[in-house]
């Protein structure tokens, strides 16, 4: 016996394809009224089955990365660097950018995913577009602007697979301001977790910084290197995570730090301004990090051993470590000590491949979790 589907069922199936759908829309195509859609879309909010603005739903809320999206260029030496003079490399080019990075990472673990980033209309720019759609990330919300190249991001490495020099082309993200920002608004309203790289003006970081305390939703703010340091505010309500290597940290704290404990000093004075915890990565050593839900703790957790032998390139293990650790503050909210574990064994996988994102990622890396050391 076939079963009727319900107008109810019927006004869900469309939002659920569509949860940008008006109730106008709806009401044309079910031949309803008005009225009788909202009372419609009330009752299902009301059940839990939407979430209310925008039509959000429960199982389909996405991870919302802002930031840089560029091509990345690495140079490799064939042997120990000389200054000054000539030095044969190898060449390899990807697509990159922090935020994207960190996106195409989450795609790759099954998370939901929106990209907010800004690039040309070169054809750089639609090549880091499609390539992203391709993977699984809702490029939508992006910005293409006309008459502008694509950024860029040339990393020269040494014959060990280290990083010597960076040099980042990413104007366009000056393109990602609070006005573009606002007007994408419906599309970040649903998201489920935002993280935000400070490729962004500082107006922009403080808008976001401003909506999480507001609505209190959760913020990963990501640092990218030292001179943008300068793009975090000195008020940091509203922050649920801060990402940074120490040498970001120093460029805040204004000196240099020789042992543990005075990171620590650091990263507690960071939370004194408002962040809820923060994580300092420490390259091949491991990380230092909070935990403001036991008493303010500060752990160590080990970096997994690779060998020398086993390093194929480091560009991209710190986006790893985010992904990794946004994925799993996604999947269990309050535990950073497991996220931590889960963002170094993707660090350790991506520095062992020659790609910028490992293409081998998926949940079942994490059934086996790394050590961690308290101090």
């Amino acid at each position: 016996m076939n079963k009727t589907i319900s107008k109810r069922d019927l006004l869900f199936e469309l939002i659920r394809a569509n949860p940008y759908i008006s109730q106008q829309e709806l009401a044309q195509q079910l031949q309803l009224s008005r009225s009788a859609v909202a009372g419609y879309v009330a009752n299902l909010t009301k059940d839990g089955r939407i979430l209310g603005r925008a039509y959000v739903l429960p199982d389909g809320r996405p991870i919302i990365c802002i930031g840089g999206a560029n091509i990345d260029r690495k140079l490799r030496s064939k042997a120990p660097l000389q200054m000054g003079t000539s030095n044969p490399v190898s060449q390899d080019e990807s697509f990159g950018g922090v935020a994207r990075n960190i996106a195409e990472n989450l795609a790759r673990l099954g998370s939901s995913v929106r990209l907010l980033c800004a690039v040309g209309d070169d054809g750089a720019g639609q090549s880091l577009l499609a390539q992203a759609d391709s993977v699984g990330i809702d490029v939508s919300a992006s910005l293409q602007v006309k008459g502008e190249l694509s950024g860029s991001y040339t990393a020269l490495l040494s014959d060990t697979g280290d990083l010597v020099l960076a040099m980042a082309h990413m104007e366009l993200c000056e393109a990602l301001t609070p006005a573009f920002l606002l007007s994408r608004q419906q599309q970040r309203a649903n998201a489920v977790l935002t993280v935000v790289d400070m490729n962004l003006p500082s107006d922009s970081i403080q808008l976001l910084i401003d909506e999480a305390k507001q609505n209190q939703h959760p913020l990963v703010i990501v640092a990218v290197s030292q001179p943008k340091m300068a793009r975090l505010p000195e008020q940091l309500s509203g922050i649920r995570l801060l990402i940074l290597n120490q040498g970001e940290l120093e460029q805040r704290s204004g000196r240099v730090f020789a042992h543990h404990e005075e990171i620590i000093q650091a990263g507690r004075h960071l939370q004194s301004q408002g962040v809820q915890d923060v994580i300092v990565t420490l390259g091949a050593e491991g990380v230092l990090f909070s935990n403001s839900l036991h008493r303010d703790d500060w752990t160590f957790c080990k970096a997994e051993d690779v060998g020398a032998a086993e390093v194929a390139d480091v560009t991209g293990a710190g986006d790893a470590f985010t992904a990794g650790v946004c994925w799993s503050l996604n999947e269990v909210a309050d535990d950073i000590f497991l996220a931590c574990q889960r963002g170094l064994k993707m660090a350790a996988i991506t520095v062992r491949t020659t790609t910028t994102v490992a293409q081998t990622l998926h949940p079942s890396l994490f059934n086996e979790e790394t050590s961690c050391n308290p101090i």
